[in-house]
Order: C-alpha cells, then structure tokens, then sequence
C-alpha cells in the first residue's frame, strides 16, 4: 500500500464532485439571468378601427410596443400570422404565444365611450397561450415575460386611452364634465390578460414530466443495462471473478478475443431492448400516461435503449475500468441538465446550452416528447432525435470494433496474470 493509494481516488472524486457541481448548480440556478433566444410569437390580427375620424390600429401599436419593449437578447420574439404561430405551437418551435385579437382597437373605442355613457361593456382583450407540452417551467417563464410586458402595455393603453377621454369631454359643449372614480379605474386598466395553454395536456402527462422520465428509464435501462452485461459475461468468460457475499468465483478463462467478447455483449443488448422498452410501455400504459403512438414509442424505445447500451460497451471496451466513469460522466453528469426536459436550454447558461447538441439525454428526450406530446411530427423534434440516435448507435459501433479489432491486433490480449509474477503483457490494458 502507497500514499497513491489514497491520493488517486481522492484526486479523480475531486475532479468529478467540482464537473458535478458546476453542471447542476450552474444549470437551475439564476435562471432569468441566463435567460437567451426564449422563443415566443406575437400575432396581431387587430383590424382597426376609426378613431375622432381617423383610421387607427392600436393593435399594431401594440406589436410596436412590445417588439421594442421585450429585450431581444433574452427573447426571440417572432411576430408571425396566426396560422404560423399554430404551426410554431404545434411542433413547439415557439414556446407560447400573445395574440391581438382582430376587434382590439374596436373594443377599445367602445371602452373609452362607455366611461362617459351608462351600458355593460367588455374589456378588451390580449391572449397569451403557453405551450405546457414543453414543459412546465417553461410555462412560468412564458408567464412571467408576458405579464411582464403586457402590463406595461395595459398601463401605457389606459393612460393613453384617459387622455383620450378627457380631451373629448373638455371639448364637448357646456361645462366639462369629471370622469367618476370608477371611470377612470376602468380605463386606468383597459386591457384584459387572459392566459390560456395551447392544447392542454391529460392529466396522466405530469405537466410534462412524464416525458423526462421516459426518456430517463430508456437511458439508464442502456447505460445501466451495459455495465451489468459487461460484469456478468466477463464472469461467465472468465475474465473477471464474481463476489456472492462471502464466496468467491472465478471461471476458467474463455480465451475469446476482445472484438468477440464486446460481440457477445452486444447481441445480449439487442436481445434485452425489446423486451425492456416493452415493460417501460406496459407499465406506463397501465399507469394511464399518454403515449401518443405506443408502437411508435416501443420501436424508438428499443433503439434507444440499444444505442446507449452499444455505446457504452464500446466506452468499457476502449477505455477498461476508467470506462465507467467516460459513461457516468456522459450519459448522467453532462446529459441531465442538457437535455431540456425541464429548464429549457434557453434559461441555461451556454455552456450548458451547447453541450445540447450531442449530448445522448437531450436527443432522446426530444424524439420520446415528440411521439408522447406532439404527434409524432418530425419537425416537433421526432426527426432530429431519431437521426441523432441512429448517429451515435454508429459511433458506438465505430469505436468498439476500432479499439478492440486494434487491441487484439497489438496481441493485448485479456490475459490473467499468474500469482506473485508480472502482469501478463495486455493484462493492465483496457477491458473488452
């Protein structure tokens, strides 16, 4: 025993605790600072009216406002046609949307009169629509920005549509006439907010978490799925020994080379998928979770659950040992807060942000969102997560075939060492 004993360990947990911390407290804290491109439509379909004899769309004044108001370097404000923005809604391509109605400047004049002349009157009114497939917290950023805005636009409407009001009694014939205190409450708040979800989710759809965790049992039956393969055919080879409590087994070693051993491993996770993905759909449809498309859902499951689990074999197979801690890190520590399923990328730093675009969690969750949430639209996320699927299934296969067909090559051989002699030449090398 060395002083190496302890420093190692102690210098690698130091290393994965600060990679640990700065990926989960860096990616839920401060989240309105980090704040970036959040994509939201704006849609005015105010027609206007006539206002003391002129032609005026406050709606369009509206839209001006709030498109000079909404700080562009945090919002992506997108002003859009209403059919667009359903579209942009329907694929979450937008993350919410505010819409002018077409009678807005209307109802506005009406207001105005209706302060001075007895009668029910309506508010005029702006509709904000969230997106709650995307997720839940990005439904209270959305609400938080809109409200944010439209109350400025309500206040600058009111004070507007007061002057307004006034002038015409103060010009009217006789004596002028005073607003009473609960005219001028009505038309201090003119505006109407109403906020309404853009095709609401079932209850069984946990706001949408439901989403993340399918995409988190579909990774971890893969990641997790690969190391106890890789432990158990390595004991059933003979290249490792197994521990059952007290008793100690180790079985003659096979001799098979380090390509055909990561074969075997591979076949018993091709062999295991559909049976997995199959559990995770039963046990989800008896539940009562949407599944939108469940033979669709049971198909990408298995790929899924196949490419992470090659994936991670080929890791093992290239790198031994310090494989497992190449896949914790890739597929947890660095996937779990890029994948988006519930602070969006967005209100994450950039670092964060950009790890997005190759990190395995992230494409999972976008294709299984797609299929549970968003009918199955390539656009919504189901194209981009398949193909990205399929690509790192390939680089898994690259890499386990690369190293290992290398190693045996080289004559790194998976040799078992003799007691008390030197290590066998491939012994300390990477396991299969």
């Amino acid at each position: 025993m060395t002083v190496r004993t302890f420093t190692a360990p102690i210098a690698v947990l130091t290393v994965f605790a600060a990679l640990l911390a700065t990926m989960y407290l860096g990616y839920a804290g401060n989240t309105e600072k980090n704040l970036h491109d959040f994509p939201i439509a704006l849609v005015n379909q105010d027609v206007g009216d006539t206002l003391d004899g002129k032609p005026a769309n406050i709606g369009a004044q509206v839209t001006d406002a709030l498109v000079a108001g909404i700080p562009a370097e945090k919002i992506d404000l997108r002003v859009l046609g209403i059919a667009q923005a359903r579209e942009q809604l329907r694929d979450g391509e937008v993350y919410g949307a505010i819409v002018i109605p077409s009678d807005f400047t209307k109802r506005l004049a009406i207001l105005g009169a209706a302060a001075v002349v007895p009668g029910e009157i309506e508010r005029p009114v702006i509709t904000v629509h969230t997106n709650p497939r995307i997720g839940p917290y990005t439904t209270g950023i959305m609400q938080r920005v809109a409200d944010r805005a439209l109350n400025q636009v309500d206040e600058t409407v009111g004070k507007n549509l007061t002057g307004q009001v006034n002038a015409a009694l103060a010009a009217g014939p006789g004596a002028p006439v005073e607003l009473t205190g609960a005219a001028r409450l009505m038309l201090a708040d003119p505006v109407q907010i109403v906020t309404a979800p853009y095709r609401p989710m079932d209850d069984g759809a946990g706001q949408g978490l439901v989403a993340f965790f399918y995409t988190l049992i579909l990774l971890l039956a893969g990641f997790t799925g690969a190391m106890i393969i890789h432990t158990l055919v390595d004991s059933v080879l003979g290249f490792t020994p197994t521990e059952y409590g007290p008793w100690f087994v180790h079985q003659p070693a096979t001799g098979l080379s380090r390509f055909r051993t990561l074969l075997v491993k591979w076949a018993v996770v091709l062999t295991a998928a559909p049976i997995l993905s199959g559990i995770f759909l039963a046990v989800a449809a008896a539940l009562g979770v949407p599944l939108g498309s469940p033979l669709l859902l049971w198909l990408y499951g298995i790929l899924a659950i196949v490419a992470v689990g090659v994936t991670a074999l080929a890791v093992l197979a290239t790198f031994g040992t310090a494989g497992l801690l190449v896949n914790l890190i890739l597929f947890v520590v660095l996937g779990l807060p890029s994948s988006a399923a519930t602070v969006p990328l967005e209100a994450t730093p950039a670092y964060i942000a950009k790890l997005a675009a190759f990190e395995p969690m992230h494409q999972i969750y976008l294709a299984v969102r797609a299929i549970m949430f968003f009918d199955a639209h390539a656009g919504a996320g189901l194209g981009h997560g398949l193909w990205m699927t399929l690509l790192g299934l390939g680089i898994g296969l690259v890499l386990g075939v690369t190293a290992t067909y290398a190693y045996d090559r080289r004559g790194l051989h998976r040799a078992t060492a003799p007691l008390g002699s030197a290590p066998a030449v491939g012994a300390p090398a990477v396991a299969g």
